[in-house]
């Protein structure tokens, strides 16, 4: 009985403690007028920064957080803080997050969906953020072990991140897709708004010096426009943004009379996003530059390695493929059957540890005429692919010895500030995640 006892008074000091919690939590949320929960498949990190850029250009008080490559607190001053966790990350944290960031000024939240599960989705949007803006980037094909096995059924469930009589806002450029999430959106009393890319020209994009979207930029330009801010100060402001650890700077230089065009793309682990970043990058190379890919893959990874040999084989129509890391005969074996040509594949993982040297080497040879675009697919982390970016980011640092190997290397100043930034955290982060 006394053990009882203690137990109930226990659970009651337990649900005292986190009604208290709650109650200063959800006091918290009311105060900013603007709240904004940023879902999605792809380009969720990316966005979140934009739209915190838009923001602060605008005249809001604002803080951010995204949950991506590299989780990140962004402060009403545009600098960011990581996010060190002591064990798996939660929804839980969103609560944190507010509470350590959020101040009696704050008058805007942008803040990443972290969950997959969709009653996860449902709680973080109705119990933690409270979003009275949703932003769904786009629907694709993931994590359909929880969200669905169709592109509806993945809509569905990015929907329980709407709002009830709030907005809706997304970029998801097929018609049927934004029709249905249009309809979960007036369910909820909510209004819909797609974030149309022709609102964002080529001369927009220019002004950034990482790959970037009209897409994510239209969601930019459609919350400015709900919020009065002007499309000028909407474009400056994602321009000033820090991009995401993930985010690709396309880097030039100059090997043994060769450009090669680097492309490290990746953070796009599906097939959809593989090839919407190819075709991205055709205004930073030049139509006859010999395409190269570099199948870059993790021994933890043996699914997503499969997974890629066949879209490397049938849909990227790349000119040759180099691969990194583990499971080389495999990969290699599973183009082959599908219709790459072997002569064609080269192998530099751990079948050979090969140098820095012989991995430019063998790049410089692929290279048809004057130019080599070469696009990293697939993980971040193997040695290899270190050794690569190693290569692009101290080619950047004007004190590093870079040998004879260099004749020239095309960059400008704020490159340089955000990819020694951007890098020397990947890199730091070895091993987790990528």
């Amino acid at each position: 009985m006394i053990g009882f006892v203690i137990a109930l008074a226990s659970l009651a000091v337990l649900m005292w403690h986190w009604h208290r919690v709650y109650k200063q939590h959800d006091a918290r949320i009311q105060q900013m007028r603007v709240r904004v929960h940023v879902n999605g498949i792809r380009g969720k990190s990316t966005v979140t920064r934009l739209l915190a850029g838009v923001l602060r250009e605008g005249g809001f008080q604002t803080v951010a957080k995204t949950t991506g490559s590299a989780a990140m607190v962004i402060h009403e001053d545009g600098n960011e803080s990581p996010i060190h966790r002591k064990g798996a990350a939660t929804i839980v944290e969103q609560i944190d997050i507010i509470q350590n960031y959020v101040t009696p000024d704050t008058e805007a939240l942008v803040i990443e969906c972290m969950a997959v599960n969709p009653l996860y989705q449902q709680v973080s949007q109705d119990q933690i953020v409270k979003g009275n803006i949703t932003i769904i980037t786009n629907v694709r094909e993931d994590h359909q072990d929880v969200m669905g096995d169709t592109l509806p059924e993945i809509a569905d469930s990015l929907s329980n991140t709407i709002p009830y009589n709030g907005l809706l806002i997304t970029a998801e450029d097929r018609e049927y897709l934004r029709d249905q999430l249009a309809r979960n959106a007036r369910a909820r009393g909510s209004e819909f708004l797609y974030a149309d890319p022709a609102w964002v020209t080529d001369e927009d994009l220019k002004g950034f010096d990482y790959l970037t979207f009209k897409e994510n930029l239209a969601i930019g330009m459609a919350v400015a426009k709900m919020l009065n801010i002007s499309p000028e100060v909407a474009m400056r402001g994602m321009k000033k943004a820090i991009p995401d650890v993930g985010a690709v700077f396309v880097q030039r230089a100059i090997v043994k009379g060769k450009e090669i065009v680097w492309a490290p793309l990746f953070a796009a682990n599906d097939r959809e996003s593989t090839i919407i970043g190819i075709e991205a990058l055709r205004p930073y190379h030049r139509p006859d530059a010999t395409r190269i890919g570099v199948l870059n893959n993790r021994y933890d990874r043996p699914v997503r390695a499969t997974k890629f040999a066949e879209i490397a084989a049938l849909d990227l129509k790349l000119d040759y493929h180099i691969t990194f890391g583990a499971y080389e005969e495999q990969v290699t074996t599973s183009m082959v059957e599908l219709g790459y040509p072997r002569e064609r594949i080269f192998n530099l993982g751990f079948s050979k540890n090969p140098t820095l040297e012989e991995i430019l080497d063998q790049i410089v040879n692929l290279i048809e005429g004057e130019q080599g675009l070469l696009i990293g697919l697939v993980n971040i982390h193997t040695p290899q692919a270190e050794l690569l970016m190693k290569f692009f980011h101290h080619l950047q640092d004007e004190e590093v010895e870079t040998g004879e190997l260099i004749a020239d290397l095309g960059h400008v100043p704020e490159i340089v500030r955000r990819q020694r930034y951007l890098i020397s955290h990947l890199l730091k982060q070895r091993g987790e995640g990528g």
